[in-house]
């Protein structure tokens, strides 16, 4: 759908194109915006504005309508800023990935795009500068939903070689939605790694008042130089105020709000640390500290290794192929980790056939104990294994690690040990 030939006239007449700040003065009151572009969901007589406050209108432009153009487009022009290094502060190096932290709104099309460039997420926050010299580059320009496997071998030997070659830590900003995957891909790549590895997110757009980009980043800076610690972590406001920051366990952290700045929780266990409003860490567990060494990385992942929810009348005449020509499956069982008897048999007879089958419970908080029921303890008989308190989306990425990287007889034993403290028989309330 585009303007209707009327409007479209009058737009042209008075130099207005997409991008352009503009102000429409209709039935009393005037709204002053950058013209974002048309789209099918608008009708040809209404104009969408990008409001001061980030927020986009429509308005219905009649006859009566008065409009002017106020300011041309801002054209962007992408280029790297070099930036001094400063004696005596370490080196964080960041490593783009994409997603709404790293992202601009283009108003002359609408578009959300990726950083411009490298310094354009440094250059947003130079207080980073006051305590480190950063090093800044987009290894990808990609939406979360988007990432797979292969992103994540990639960002694992990225992230090796930075920290291999001198960086103090590495700050990954990312797109929230798989975040969490990523970060618990990173966990068992990475290893022991013995520097702070920090992937960070925003829930809102640089673009407007409320991101949260800005200040995200900043937190994974103060935990980055000085925390002394090593490992995997995401790092993502505690409250919707700009007030506390969360340090999450890469292994151990779930986005579980679509919108909320402090949509990321630590599920089954406390945050790692906390970060309050003047840069000061708590630290709520024992964490591995910093030292030298090199990063052994181990980024062998199998892509034949699928994560189901089980749901009340799930069919397995439906399932056959999946299980059968799988390397491994996860389940999100009901409960303490169950399924219908009628999925039974076909769970047994993967097994048998040499699929890893992994219990996990879609309930997120609590453990999967499948001794309790006689459904679990029939599971149980089929070879199907229990991991505890893991989340199943970290069970599926450590299934898919263990089945590259390990024999097939050792990875059950693998699966119920705690490599990356993604696991544990007790939880802390």
């Amino acid at each position: 759908m585009t303007y209707s030939a009327e409007l479209t006239n009058r737009l042209e007449s008075l130099g207005i194109t997409e991008g352009c700040k503009i102000s429409v003065e209709t039935d009393g009151k005037t709204y002053t915006g950058v013209l974002m572009p048309h789209h099918e969901f608008s009708a040809p007589d209404v104009v969408v504005l990008k409001m001061k406050s980030g927020y986009n209108i429509g308005v219905r432009v009649t006859e009566g309508t008065r409009m002017e153009m106020i300011e041309e487009p801002i054209i962007r022009e992408k280029k790297d800023v070099e930036i001094e290094e400063k004696k005596g502060l370490p080196t964080l190096v960041l490593i783009g990935t994409g997603g709404t932290i790293a992202s601009y709104v283009d108003y002359r099309t609408g578009a959300v795009h990726p950083a411009l460039s490298t310094s354009d997420m440094v250059n947003a926050v130079p207080e980073i500068r006051e305590i480190a010299n950063v090093r800044a580059k987009v290894l990808f320009s990609i939406f979360s939903e988007n990432m797979n496997i292969e992103h994540w071998q990639e960002l694992a030997k990225a992230v090796a070689d930075e920290i291999d070659n001198g960086a103090d830590g590495v700050i990954i900003p990312h797109g929230t939605d798989t975040m969490g995957y990523t970060a618990a891909a990173l966990s068992f790549m990475l290893g022991d790694v013995p520097k702070p590895v920090v992937l960070v997110g925003a829930q809102r757009s640089s673009d407007r008042p409320s991101s949260d980009a800005s200040t995200n980043l900043m937190a994974c800076a103060q935990f980055c130089t000085k925390s002394n610690k090593a490992g995997v972590y995401v790092v993502m406001h505690d409250t919707s105020g700009d007030d506390s920051f969360a340090v999450h366990i890469g292994s151990r952290v779930r986005k579980m709000h679509t919108s909320r700045r402090d949509a990321f929780k630590s599920i089954n266990i406390v945050p790692a640390a906390n970060i309050d409003k003047d840069w000061k860490i708590t630290l709520n567990m024992d964490l591995p500290s910093k030292r030298d060494g090199k990063v052994i990385v181990k980024e062998g992942m199998c892509s034949k290794t699928v994560l189901l929810q089980y749901y009340p009348g799930m069919d397995s005449a439906l399932f056959e192929d999946v299980f059968m020509k799988s390397e491994g499956v996860v389940i999100a069982g009901s409960g303490l980790g169950h399924v219908n008897e009628n999925m039974i048999p076909l769970i047994e007879k993967a097994v048998k056939n040499g699929t890893i089958v992994v219990m996990t419970s879609q309930c997120i908080n609590g453990q999967t104990n499948m001794n309790v029921y006689n459904t679990g303890r029939d599971l149980i008989s089929a070879g199907v294994i229990s991991v505890f308190d893991m989340l199943p989306e970290t069970a599926y990425v450590k299934l898919s690690w263990a089945l590259a990287n390990y024999d097939k007889g050792q990875v059950k034993e693998i699966m119920r040990t705690p490599l990356a403290g993604e696991m544990s028989e007790r939880r802390v309330f």
